[in-house]
């Protein structure tokens, strides 16, 4: 394609081949409100020294002495510098999608290797060589279990998953016929109580948080033994995948599918992504996979290679009969996570996953003075404090260049009062006692009353 403007007999040609007036008669079904008709409001353009300048301004605008006890999906830890350099070179990062395997053996490899990995993180049989995120991947296994239990109209998704899973979930199933979404109630420890056996009789699959929003571990074992007794599916979704080295693995837990979001897993926050889906299942579901799965075979000669095994993408042939629209995986991304986990190995992941959950509790403990924790649970690196005040605290402490966790009033009114507070290996002894002085109840007051100006 290129991108050199058209010439008035183009355009001319291009509208009566169309059958159109103008230009304009082309966007006359957009509502005028929304058609911007002014000339933009843009500054003169700089040469580079004066807009190196200006950026330079700009970012010096920005608050970097700042800490962050924020996690609710998106988690920082620690990435050591030879994952990017790693994954930074070229043959990784300008790889695409392997549309000829048989010459793509270096980025089969590495997608092989990605899947081993998160195979074993998740204790399952297989996984796929990854999905957009961890919301997306969610939404794919709901569809899946569509598959896999047709004639069964609901789909059970607890209130404890993580709010964007929900709503992906949800956008997924507009206008499916006759699928019915319906959210599970959290119980009074943050935890989700099994649904009644009439409701499980006629869902495809149970969605569960592990852990859930609120950092609650929920019990798989008596989810999936629920479920499975009327034939219904347990789908785990985790937004915070270090957490599946701390605990059971879902695999050992009898689920039937493991989503997570492998953010926290090698890659940067990145003011908001991207990040990178987590799938895995039991092999006798690898038909139903979304995505692509790549395996490990010999050669004519007897040396090793790799295949694509499985390719159930509208792309490739046979596409009416595709189990998902995912176009492309996050390979690189992928990459970024193998080499992550690659450093770290078992040992270290567990020991990482160990420092996090001590991190959390400690944090918890000396935060008793200012508030009480929402739910009396087993928790990973994050919990949920009650807070008298929470909204006003969480500002007085931006202010301070302390962000306290999140409000949790916006996505549950129910709990106004308090605030999801997240701790990793990044947060010391010197961040958590920032944290805590901002929280004080005294200093709160003074800035609410004007003595604390941002």
């Amino acid at each position: 394609m290129r991108y050199t403007p058209h010439t008035s007999a183009e355009i001319e040609a291009m509208l009566q081949t169309v059958g159109a007036p103008n230009l304009e008669s082309l966007v006359a079904h957009v509502p005028a409100a929304l058609r911007e008709t002014a000339a933009l409001a843009l500054p003169a353009g700089l040469d580079e020294r004066a807009m190196r300048a200006e950026l330079g301004t700009l970012a010096g605008r920005n608050r970097t002495d700042g800490v962050a006890f924020l996690g609710a999906g998106a988690y920082p830890h620690f990435i050591p510098a030879a994952v990017e350099q790693l994954a930074g070179r070229s043959e990784f990062a300008t790889a695409y999608t392997p549309y000829q395997p048989e010459v793509s053996q270096g980025t089969l490899q590495a997608s092989f290797e990605f899947q081993s990995s998160i195979a074993a993180l998740t204790g399952m049989e297989v996984a796929n060589a990854g999905m957009y995120d961890g919301a997306t991947a969610t939404a794919e296994a709901v569809l899946m279990s569509q598959r896999l239990r047709p004639g069964r109209p609901v789909v059970l998704v607890s209130r404890a998953v993580h709010p964007h899973y929900r709503q992906v979930v949800a956008t997924y199933l507009t206008g499916i016929k006759d699928v019915e979404l319906v959210e599970v109630p959290y119980g009074p420890d943050g935890s989700t109580p099994l649904p009644a056996a009439d409701l499980l009789r006629r869902a495809s699959c149970l969605v569960v948080g592990y852990p859930n929003v609120f950092g609650v571990v929920e019990d798989l074992t008596r989810a999936v033994e629920g479920a499975h007794a009327e034939d219904c599916l347990v789908v785990s979704a985790t937004a915070e995948a270090l957490a599946l080295a701390a605990f059971k693995t879902p695999g050992a837990s009898g689920v039937d599918v493991a989503v997570a979001e492998g953010q926290s897993l090698g890659l940067a926050l990145a003011y908001g992504g991207p990040g990178l889906g987590l799938f895995a299942s039991r092999e006798r579901f690898v038909r139903n996979l979304p995505g692509r799965l790549v395996g490990e075979t010999v050669d004519g000669h007897g040396r090793r290679g790799y295949v694509l095994t499985l390719a159930t993408r509208e792309q490739h042939i046979r596409r009416e009969r595709a189990t998902s629209n995912i176009c492309t995986n996050q390979g690189l991304c992928a990459i970024q996570v193998v080499v992550y986990l690659s450093l770290l190995g078992r040992h270290g992941l567990a020991s990482l996953a160990e420092r996090n959950l001590r991190g959390a509790h400690a944090l918890a403990e000396r935060l008793r003075g200012i508030g009480t924790l929402r739910f009396a649970a087993p928790y990973f690196n994050e919990f949920v404090l009650t807070v008298p005040g929470a909204r006003r605290r969480w500002q007085h402490a931006l202010a301070e260049g302390v962000v306290a966790g999140l409000p949790l009033g916006d996505w549950y009114p129910e709990l106004e009062d308090a605030l999801l507070i997240c701790a990793t290996e990044l947060h010391d002894t010197a961040a958590m006692e920032r944290l805590m002085a901002a929280l004080e109840p005294e200093a709160s007051a003074k800035g609410a009353r004007g003595g604390v100006t941002s």
